[in-house]
């Protein structure tokens, strides 16, 4: 029978390192096998103690959580949390290329032990620590950029009819595979495009103001009732479901949440397959879980097409792997392929 998840803290605060700690001893699921109060004892002691799991702290001393986790990927590869205490766009950033240096996800800090809603802060946290500590990952030998520029255009064709709406589902990883799929597509691309990403609660607007900086398309946070524009990115807001209307409008739906999940990545696609038919596209990117398998039951019950991210270009090959086992893809894509097939089935007519 396996053990408890043996767990390694880094954090600089006394006072911060002090209450995680505690908070994972709480539980019977977890073993704390060691503390760093800085990046470079965090590289050492993931060496020497191969832990289950990493709690990163965004900002330390000496070597920082980004250049520790990228270190740590190198030389000994563990699950890694990385944590901040501010939701700013600052950190949405900062997150994104905390992915791409080989940590699975940013976490808002759970707040302390004198807040208010610290138990289930709490709960909530240990509860993604336990599902993280699971993800396998793989050696990190080189840790390629952000791209900035939008690749070149392959010639693809498509046989479908046009398309009148895009929705795109993804969990961990899902920051970094947006910016990577949208910057491949113009400003005048002429349907709207509807996201529901897994995220801690506070960092959905930062994350829509970030990929709005950093790509030709308008991004906003969805609002309820508003008329969906061509070329806009419509991202759900935190604790309500997003969905479209028979008349083309978004509708947010604060209802209780699916298999756990508000925003529901089976609600998106649900509700787009109803108003759009075979007029849609679902896009089911890395992220753990199963969360949009069912919502693509509806899309090919209703003739619309769905493309799953490959494996190779996952940060963690579950909700597309599931898809694509349930017989439910049309197309299994890299990353970087996605948008241009995209802008395809969008454009068919297009040179």
């Amino acid at each position: 029978m396996r053990g408890p998840i043996r767990v390694l803290i880094a954090d600089d605060s006394p006072t911060t390192l002090a209450w995680l700690t505690a908070m994972f001893r709480d539980s019977s699921e977890f073993q704390v096998v060691g503390e760093a109060r800085n990046g470079a004892e965090a590289i050492e002691r993931a060496i020497a103690l191969s832990p289950d799991l990493i709690i990163m702290d965004v900002h330390m001393p000496i070597v920082d959580g980004l250049d520790a986790t990228k270190e740590i990927m190198r030389e000994a590869p563990a699950p890694i949390l990385m944590v901040s205490g501010s939701s700013s766009t600052s950190d949405v950033s900062l997150g994104l290329s905390a992915t791409q240096a080989g940590a699975l996800m940013l976490l808002e800090k759970p707040r302390g032990p004198s807040a208010d809603g610290r138990i289930e802060d709490a709960r909530q946290f240990l509860a993604m620590a336990k599902a993280m500590a699971g993800v396998k990952v793989v050696r990190r030998w080189s840790v390629p950029g952000m791209r900035s520029t939008p690749s070149p255009r392959p010639a693809l064709t498509s046989a479908t009819t046009p398309i009148k709406v895009v929705a795109i589902g993804t969990s961990t990883g899902g920051p970094a595979a947006l910016h990577r799929i949208l910057i491949d597509l113009p400003r005048d691309f002429s349907v709207p495009i509807l996201v529901v990403q897994h995220m801690a609660r506070g960092f959905i607007d930062g994350l829509a103001r970030w990929l709005g900086g950093n790509i030709a398309l308008k991004v906003t946070t969805a609002a309820n009732a508003e008329p969906l524009a061509a070329g806009t990115v419509y991202v759900a807001p935190d604790d309500h479901h997003l969905g479209v209307t028979a008349d083309g409008r978004a509708r947010l739906a604060p209802t209780a949440p699916l298999n756990g999940f508000r925003p529901s990545v089976d609600y998106l696609f649900d509700s787009c397959a109803r108003a759009f038919g075979s007029a849609m596209v679902a896009t089911i990117l890395t992220g753990m879980g199963q969360d949009g398998v069912e919502g693509l039951q509806s899309v090919k019950s209703y003739g619309g097409h769905v493309i799953a991210q490959d494996e190779r270009s996952s940060v963690v090959f579950g909700m597309a792997h599931q898809a694509i086992q349930r017989g439910l893809v049309d197309e299994v894509l890299p990353l970087d392929r996605i948008g241009a097939r995209l802008l395809a089935l969008a454009e068919p007519s297009a040179p």
